[in-house]
C-alpha cells in the first residue's frame, strides 16, 4: 500500500480526497526539517507540500522510495528540482489553482487606487470626513497595459473589458489572432505602450529581461499620473525609481503585493501617499487554497495508483534508455528554442520544426517539446518542460508544425527550427557534434559554425574590412574577453550582408553595446544568454 506523508498544512477538501482512497495510507506530519524530513520522505512514496517546508537535496539525497512531490500551488522553489531528478522522484505543481485569484487581487489593488480606498478608510478612523481630499477617478475609459498574457494576465484583460477599459498587452508569445479573441491590442514592445496606459500591471516571472523592467528610465516614458500595479514578482519593479516617481509627481499611484525581499516589513513606500501594499495575498483566499489542495491530492492519486503524470516540471514520461539516446539532440532542440526566443522580435504566432537526416527516426515529437521548453522558458511565469511545453505554446494561440526530411544535407543530422513573428521570420539551425557538442550551423540565411552555450553577441552587419576589428576593440577597451567567433556571410561573395557569433567570457556592459551599435556598417546587436556548456535544463538530466 503506499504511503503519502502531507507536510504542510491543506485545505480540508484535499485531505478528505486523500483519505478517502482505500490502496492510499496518508500520514499528516508538518513542521518538519533536517533528519526528521529527510527520514518521513525516505518512508513514503508520496509527498505534498506547500511553501512552508524545504526539500532541499540533502533530504533527498539517497531516497530510493519517493516516487512523486506534489506542491499545492504553483511556485517551486523550495523543491530541490536536480536532485529530485536525479533520485527518480517525479514534481508536480497546481499552476491554474490560483489563477482566479490573483487575477481578481489584481484588480482589487488597482480599484483600490483608483478610489483611495486605504487612505479614506485611515482618515475614518481618525474621525475625520475628508471627501474632498479622497476625490478618485473611474476605471471605464481608462487604457490598462499588461505585460504577459498567461493564465492570470488573460483574466485580468477580461475584467478590465467588463469595466470598459481598453487593454493594451505585451506577450512575446501570443499571437495576433488570440489578442483578437480576447479582445486587446497587442504591441511589439513593452514601451510601446508606455506613452498612453493608465494602469500597468505585470505577470510575468522574475527574469534578466523582466527584471527593473520598470526604472527609472521606464518612468520617464510613462504616461504622467499612471497607476502601477505587481502582484506577479518582486523586483520587476525597480523600488528605489517607483519612490523618486512618487515623489516627483509622475507616477500617480503604486500597488503592490510583492517585493524584492519578503517578508517585507519595513519599507520607504509604506509612508508615501498614493501606495496600497499588501504580504502577498494573491493566492490567499479560501477557494484558492481549497482547488490547490484538491488538485495536488488528485494528482498524487493518478499517479501512484495509474502511473499519470501531469504538470511535471523536472522531467518527462519516458524510460531512461530513451532519454539518454536523445539527450544529445533534445540539448540542440532545447538551446535552439533559448536562441530563437531572445532574437526574435515578439508576438511570435507560428513555429516549424525541420529535422533532416538521421535524427528523423528518432523521437521527433519529443524533440520538438524539447525546442518548445527553450522558447517558452524566459516567457512563462510557470515552470516549462518537454511536458508541457507544446499545450502552453498552442494555448497561446502559436501554430506549431514539424517537418521531417530523411535526404542527407552538409550533416547527418540536423534540426531548424523557424518562428514567425509580425511577419518577420527567424531562423536557426543546429546540429550534434559528437554525443554532448551542439553547435549552431545556421542563422537566417547565414550558414556558420558557432558554439550554442554561454554568453553569445549576435550581431548583423556589413561583409566589409574593419567591422569586426572594431567590434573586437570596443570588447578590448571595457575587458570583454571574445572566447570563440564565428561569422557566416550571405552567398559566396564579399561585400553583402553578414552575421557574427561571439562567445563570450561575460556579460558586455550597455555602453559596449552602444558603442558598437555607433559603427558604421553593424545593423542589430542581441546578446543571447545560453546555458553552459553541459548544463542541462532539470528535465533533461
Amino acid at each position: 500500500m503506499p504511503t503519502v506523508v502531507v507536510l504542510d498544512n491543506i485545505a480540508q477538501e484535499g485531505l478528505e480526497l486523500l483519505q478517502g482512497y482505500d490502496g492510499i495510507d496518508v500520514q499528516v506530519k508538518t513542521g518538519l526539517k533536517g533528519d526528521d524530513l529527510r527520514q518521513v520522505l525516505s518512508e513514503c512514496d508520496g509527498a505534498i507540500c506547500r511553501s512552508g517546508v524545504t526539500i532541499s537535496s540533502d533530504v533527498l539525497k539517497g531516497n530510493r522510495r519517493l516516487r512523486a512531490i506534489v506542491r499545492a500551488g504553483v511556485g517551486t522553489d523550495n523543491i530541490d528540482h536536480a536532485m529530485a531528478t536525479r533520485q527518480g522522484i517525479v514534481v508536480m505543481n497546481t499552476p491554474a489553482g490560483n489563477t482566479i485569484s490573483t487575477a481578481e487581487h489584481t484588480f482589487a489593488m488597482m480599484m483600490a487606487l483608483s478610489r483611495n480606498i486605504a487612505p479614506a478608510y485611515q482618515s475614518l478612523i481618525k474621525a475625520r470626513w475628508d471627501r474632498k481630499e479622497y476625490m478618485g477617478t473611474q476605471l471605464s475609459g481608462k487604457t490598462l497595459g499588461i505585460v504577459g498574457l498567461g493564465r492570470i494576465g488573460q483574466e485580468v484583460a477580461r475584467r478590465a473589458i467588463a469595466f470598459e477599459m481598453r487593454v493594451a498587452a505585451f506577450d512575446p508569445f501570443l499571437s495576433v489572432e488570440q489578442a483578437t479573441k480576447l479582445g486587446v491590442e497587442l504591441v511589439p514592445e513593452v514601451s510601446d505602450m508606455f506613452p498612453y496606459v493608465d494602469y500597468l500591471t505585470v505577470h510575468t516571472p522574475l527574469t534578466s529581461e523582466t527584471k527593473n523592467l520598470i526604472d527609472a528610465a521606464a518612468i520617464e516614458r510613462l504616461k504622467p499620473g499612471v497607476r502601477l500595479i505587481n502582484c506577479a514578482r518582486g523586483g520587476i519593479y525597480n523600488e528605489s525609481a517607483l519612490l523618486a516617481g512618487l515623489q516627483s509627481g509622475k507616477i500617480g499611484g503604486v500597488a503592490l503585493d510583492v517585493f524584492e525581499q519578503e517578508p517585507c516589513l519595513e519599507s520607504p513606500l509604506f509612508e508615501v501617499p498614493g501606495v496600497v501594499c499588501t504580504p502577498h495575498l494573491g493566492a490567499s483566499t479560501e477557494e484558492a487554497q481549497t482547488q490547490v489542495a484538491v488538485e495536488a491530492a488528485q494528482l498524487l492519486v493518478n499517479y501512484l495508483t495509474t502511473g499519470e503524470i501531469r504538470h511535471a516540471i523536472n522531467m518527462a514520461a519516458m524510460d531512461p534508455k530513451t532519454l539518454e539516446e536523445l539527450q544529445g539532440y533534445l540539448d540542440v532542440a532545447y538551446r535552439l528554442g533559448l536562441l530563437l526566443s531572445q532574437w526574435n522580435d515578439g508576438g511570435t504566432s507560428a513555429c516549424q520544426v525541420q529535422y533532416r537526416g538521421e535524427v528523423v527516426d528518432k523521437n521527433t515529437k519529443l524533440l520538438t517539446a524539447a525546442f518548445c521548453a527553450g522558447l517558452l522558458e524566459r516567457a512563462l511565469d510557470e515552470d516549462v518542460n518537454v511536458v508541457n511545453a507544446e499545450i502552453l505554446l498552442r494555448e497561446r494561440g502559436v501554430k506549431l508544425n514539424e517537418v521531417s526530411d530523411r535526404e542527407l544535407g552538409d550533416f547527418s543530422s540536423s534540426i531548424t527550427a523557424t518562428v514567425d513573428c509580425h511577419g518577420r521570420t527567424f531562423t536557426a539551425a543546429g546540429t550534434l557534434f559528437g554525443s554532448k557538442m551542439p553547435r549552431l550551423i545556421r542563422l537566417g540565411g547565414y550558414r556558420l559554425e558557432a558554439y550554442m552555450d554561454g554568453n553569445l553577441l549576435l550581431f548583423a552587419h556589413d561583409d566589409v574590412p574593419g567591422v569586426i576589428g572594431n567590434v573586437g576593440a570596443i570588447f578590448g577597451d571595457h575587458r570583454i574577453n571574445i572566447a570563440q567567433m564565428s561569422v557566416g556571410r550571405e552567398g559566396e561573395n564579399p561585400g553583402g550582408a553578414a552575421i557574427g557569433v561571439l562567445n563570450l567570457d561575460s556579460i558586455p556592459p550597455v555602453a559596449a553595446l552602444d558603442a558598437i551599435l555607433q559603427q558604421d556598417g553593424i545593423h542589430r546587436v542581441k546578446v543571447i544568454e545560453m546555458p553552459a556548456a553541459g548544463n542541462l535544463p532539470g528535465w533533461l538530466i
